[in-house]
Parts: C-alpha cells; sequence; structure tokens
C-alpha cells in the first residue's frame, strides 16, 4: 500500500471516530475495542456454599433462555432498522421533503446570506426579512439584551431593546454574517436526540468551531472570511438531516410494529420490540455515507446568487485530493479537520502519531495550528456599540 493510501486510511479511520464520539464517548471506546475497567472481574469470587444439582440445572437454563432472548432480539432488531435503511434511502431522493420538512429550511435564510455577500448590503434591506422569521427577530433581541453586550452595565439602568430593527442596527452587517449563520444552524438542529444525550450540543459545537475556524484560516490564506464562515457552519447541515430522519423513521415503525405486535398477540416479539431503542452503530453508519453528499445538496437547494460556496462543498464532499481543491474547499476542509481533532483530543481518542498524519494530508502550516490554538473556537467575539 502507497503512503498516500495510508494517510488516507488514516483519515477515514479518524473521520469515523469522530461520529463515533458524537454518539457518546463510551461508544467511542467501545468501537476501539476499550474495556471499562469497572465492568472488569478481578477474580473468581468464592462460593458461599456449592449449588445443588437442581439449582446447576436451573441456571444453566436460564443462561441458555438469555442467549436465546438475545439472539431473538438482534435478528428483530436487524430486521427494525433493514426497514429503518430502505425508508430512509427513499427519503434521501426527495431533497424537497428533506429540505422543507426535515429541516424546514425557510427562504428567507439564504435570500439574507445573500444579502450579506454583496458590497451593496445595508441593513434596511435585511429588515423586512428577519422580521418576518419570529425565531431569528427573537434570537437576535435577546442577544442584543445580553449584558456583556449592554453599555450600562447596572441592570436596572440599562434599557432594553424590545424591537427586532433596533437590535439589527445595533449588531450591524459585520456581527450579522456571523449571527445569522450561527442562529439558522441552532434552529435547524434537532429539538430532542434523545437517546444520545448530546448529540444535539455536539452537532452544534461542531458547526460553530469548523466556522469559526474557517474564518481564522480563511484572513490568514486571502479567502473571503464571511464564504469560509457560512460554509463552515453548513458544511455538516446534512448530518441533522439524517439524525431527524433516522430518530423520525424509528418512533414512526417501532410504533407501529409494537401496535401490530400487539394487536396480533405476538408476545414474544412485541416483548422484544419493547426493549429495543435507536442504534447508536446504524445511525452512526447513515451519518458516515450520507451526510456529505446531502450537505452538498442541502446547500444546492438554497440557490445562493453571491455566495459561491456549492462548489467547494461538492469537492468536499466528493473527497477530492487536497491539493486540487479551490481555496474555498481547503480552507474549510482544514477547519473541519481541525475541529474534529480538538474534539477526539478532548476525550484522549487520538493518538499523536496519527495527529501528524492527518495534519500533514491537509497540508496544516506551523503558523496556522498556532494561531487556531490561541483562537476561542466556542465564542463569536461580536463587537457590539449601543
Amino acid at each position: 500500500m502507497s503512503e498516500s493510501k495510508k494517510q488516507l486510511g488514516t483519515a477515514d479511520v479518524l473521520y469515523g471516530r469522530f461520529h463515533d464520539l458524537l454518539l457518546g464517548h463510551n461508544f467511542a471506546q467501545l468501537q476501539l475495542g476499550y474495556i471499562h475497567t469497572l465492568d472488569l472481574d478481578y477474580g473468581e469470587k468464592l462460593p458461599s456454599r456449592t449449588l445443588l444439582e437442581v439449582e446447576e440445572k436451573a441456571q444453566k437454563n436460564r443462561n441458555k433462555e438469555d442467549t436465546q432472548k438475545l439472539k431473538y432480539m438482534a435478528q428483530v432488531n436487524s430486521q427494525l432498522h433493514h426497514e429503518i435503511e430502505e425508508q430512509i434511502n427513499t427519503y434521501l431522493e426527495d431533497i424537497d421533503y428533506i429540505y422543507t420538512d426535515i429541516i424546514n429550511i425557510q427562504d428567507n435564510i439564504p435570500a439574507i446570506l445573500d444579502i450579506l455577500a454583496v458590497t451593496s448590503a445595508s441593513v434596511g434591506r435585511i429588515d423586512p426579512l428577519v422580521n418576518d422569521l419570529l425565531w431569528l427577530s427573537d434570537d437576535i433581541v435577546k442577544l442584543i439584551n445580553l449584558p456583556q453586550y449592554r453599555k450600562d452595565k447596572d441592570p436596572k439602568k440599562a434599557i432594553k431593546v424590545e424591537s427586532p430593527s433596533l437590535a439589527l442596527r445595533y449588531l450591524g452587517l459585520e456581527n450579522l454574517k456571523s449571527v445569522v449563520p450561527t442562529f439558522s444552524l441552532k434552529q435547524w438542529a434537532p429539538y430532542s436526540t434523545m437517546p444520545f444525550r448530546l448529540l444535539k450540543r455536539k452537532l452544534w459545537e461542531s458547526g460553530m468551531t469548523t466556522a469559526i475556524a474557517a474564518k481564522t484560516l480563511a484572513q490568514m490564506n486571502d479567502v473571503n472570511p464571511f464564504h469560509a464562515f457560512v460554509l463552515g457552519m453548513f458544511h455538516d447541515v446534512g448530518k441533522i438531516a439524517i439524525v431527524r430522519l433516522y430518530l423520525r423513521t424509528f418512533e414512526t415503525l417501532w410504533q407501529n410494529k409494537t401496535k401490530d405486535s400487539r394487536d396480533n398477540k405476538e408476545k414474544e416479539l412485541h416483548s422484544a420490540l419493547v426493549e429495543l431503542s435507536p442504534d447508536p452503530l446504524c445511525l452512526r453508519n447513515l451519518m458516515v455515507e450520507h451526510s456529505a453528499a446531502l450537505s452538498c445538496q442541502i446547500i444546492k437547494k438554497m440557490s445562493f446568487k453571491y455566495l459561491p460556496i456549492q462548489h467547494s462543498m461538492e469537492q468536499i464532499a466528493n473527497k477530492i485530493t487536497f491539493s486540487k481543491m479551490d481555496d474555498l474547499a481547503k480552507v474549510v476542509a482544514k477547519a473541519q479537520c481541525y475541529s474534529q481533532y480538538k474534539k477526539l483530543k478532548e476525550h484522549n481518542l487520538v493518538e499523536s502519531d496519527e495527529v501528524k498524519i492527518w495534519f500533514k494530508i491537509y497540508n496544516f502550516q506551523v503558523a496556522e495550528l498556532k494561531i487556531l490554538a490561541s483562537t476561542s473556537l466556542h465564542n463569536l467575539q461580536l463587537k457590539i456599540e449601543h
């Protein structure tokens, strides 16, 4: 195997490992083969008495029944998830359904971002589009009233801004270039990702850290920072769609099958179904396989006129060789790599030799890594003057 293939193989492994971590630290460790020390048996316990023959026989029967039950549950789970994957594959062919019904992307968002992308942008042109989106105008008003953005730090003296139009003027165009994509991704994220408790927050963090890293790298590489920020924020919008699709489809099919098995008095099947829950391995594989291509389709559906990010997203989704990517795609691919590295490192799930290979693929420069290491990837660093 050539050196370049080995490097790409390492990148694929780490990309998959990041998706494992999205679904939980323990799940990621399990995929790596970690054994949790709390589960270890450090020695045989001395029996308090010898089991009677009848008790030994009963215990063996119970073990046999448990094994049969687990095998049957695995079979039921496999069949359910086969149907789930088939249904999701059908949904993936209907981008209009995903765009409108699954994520619910409103046309005003691409329109606002298009305005922000041109030199003739003005708050006056954006105002009616923002006011037409209740959730966005509410979020912007809440943001402008946060204590850190008030001129008078005394809550009793500070004047509360209640008008979205006034809040927009306080924010200004430069801040809106960060705020609108950020609040949009937050709005599109699933309301709940249970039983994957932290998945919603991790999806949000992934978009945020990649966007800030992309903007930082863009400023160092003569790339438009706004283009880099938006693509960094939206590069994984397909993942949000996959998570929403999977959880919704699982719930629908599971409820139908559970009801049918109860109505048909299929006790064993009903008992197995009741114990099933969403499968992290299935969701992980769906994300790895489909999310990048789906992000590409969603961004294309946004039909930007003045925000040239579609072609760069296609290059990232198609895994074009890094050296052949355009400058914007390079910046965002690097930012995605760095964002995923930071999360894996935080959980001790990446080795230094793996990092060296990973960074070499994306041709990271020492100066870039130094700047990224000193940059807060969780703060938009807004400058607001009332």
